[in-house]
């Protein structure tokens, strides 16, 4: 009989460990792609977004809104906006008044990066479906709030007064200043990426989504093959047991890495593969919707105690106030919606059923509720 010689089979823990690192690799790739596009679109719309927020000095509360939704959605980063309104409300270019409803409006405009991430999956009918769902469930969450909170505050004040009372509470206490491990490590493939393109905002644009797209695709193949029933047993087990530790996890993990729209997005490809349904992803994005204020807490409570003996205090202070204002509403959202958290998701799985029957309707989602309606009443407040 004839034997056969055949080659040693690769042992299970090395098979394990080349789809970890190779996880880790294509993860890498998908937050450079993410971290290009953000700059891409920092270097188009930072001027023109300044001179947008700059037409809500006299602007009433809804216009305020659409300002802060639209100059969002065009740099891509609730955190960037906040920072402007909050630059533009210490020099007196925009009253306190008018900036509570633009970071408002920039807390909605922050969510299109996962919506957008999602499309990723759109060649794939269940699961984009799943990940579909899981991007959308931010947009309707933080919808939800605004149409609960936003008349509440105009009527009553009352995220101004908690505010107010913040501000009084934190007076003398100084800042920190927060380093960014993900974009430290991003950086220079960034960096790269700016200098291949020549400084052209719209081929590192379209560099970053084509990178964030094959990262996607590759992520999801990788984490299907590292076998999804353990790892959906290892969240089970640990860090998405239960909603409250979900919501911990999603608002510590955004503290650390100061951006929201990475960490939603992140959950967008693990709900896609299935590792993770949409109910233990939604409070981890609940959490993640606090912890992006965290930032803006720290860099108000920094410029506030940097005010020296003499000078005009007032201007430092307004700043501090609108963080808190900003903390306030999220962390009232999350107490309004914590309670009936089924209804966001029951919405936002409904919606990503109907987008099933036709493609079409993500992209016309995405480019009208946050390019067109908020640039039309804009333009027409105007």
């Amino acid at each position: 009989m004839a034997s056969s010689i055949t080659a040693p089979e690769q042992p299970q823990g090395s098979r394990i460990l080349l789809k970890i690192l190779a996880a880790a690799a294509v993860l890498y790739l998908f937050l450079v792609g993410i971290g290009a596009m953000g700059a891409a679109f920092k270097g188009m719309g930072k001027s023109f977004s300044e001179d947008l927020l700059g037409t809500g000095t006299a602007a009433g509360p809804l216009i305020s809104l659409f300002v802060g939704i639209l100059a969002t959605t065009l740099v891509q980063s609730s955190s960037t906006t906040t920072s402007l309104v909050v630059g533009l409300v210490a020099a007196d270019m925009i009253p306190f008044d008018s900036a509570i409803y633009m970071v408002m409006g920039a807390n909605v405009g922050t969510t299109v990066t996962n919506t957008i991430v999602s499309l990723g999956h759109i060649s794939r009918s269940e699961e984009y479906r799943r990940a579909f769902a899981a991007a959308t469930v931010h947009d309707f969450f933080n919808i939800i709030v605004l149409l609960i909170v936003f008349p509440l505050e105009i009527f009553t004040g009352f995220l101004t007064h908690l505010a107010d009372y913040s501000t009084d509470a934190f007076k003398g206490i100084g800042g920190l200043k927060l380093a960014n491990p993900i974009k430290t490590i991003t950086a220079p493939a960034i960096d790269f990426l700016e200098w291949v393109t020549m400084g052209s905002s719209g081929a590192l644009a379209i560099a970053g989504v084509a990178l964030t797209f094959v990262g996607l695709f590759l992520l999801v193949r990788v984490l299907k093959s590292l076998m999804v029933a353990k790892l959906e047993n290892l969240f089970d087990r640990t860090v998405f047991r239960t909603p409250a530790i979900a919501l911990a996890f999603g608002l510590l993990l955004t503290v650390i890495v100061q951006s929201s729209s990475i960490t939603t997005s992140l959950v967008v490809p693990l709900c896609g593969a299935g590792v993770l349904t949409i109910r233990q992803a939604f409070p981890y994005t609940m959490g993640a919707n606090i912890g992006t204020t965290f930032t803006a807490v720290l860099a108000s409570l920094a410029a506030y105690a940097a005010v020296s003996a003499g000078e005009d205090i007032s201007k430092a202070e307004a700043g501090l106030r609108l963080a808190f204002h900003h903390v306030l509403f999220n962390v009232v959202g999350v107490a309004i919606l914590w309670p009936v958290r089924g209804f966001p998701i029951a919405v936002a799985d409904g919606f990503a059923r109907l987008a099933m029957r036709n493609r079409t309707i993500p992209v016309l989602y995405i480019v009208f509720t946050f390019y067109i309606l908020p640039f039309l009443v804009v333009w027409l407040g105007r």
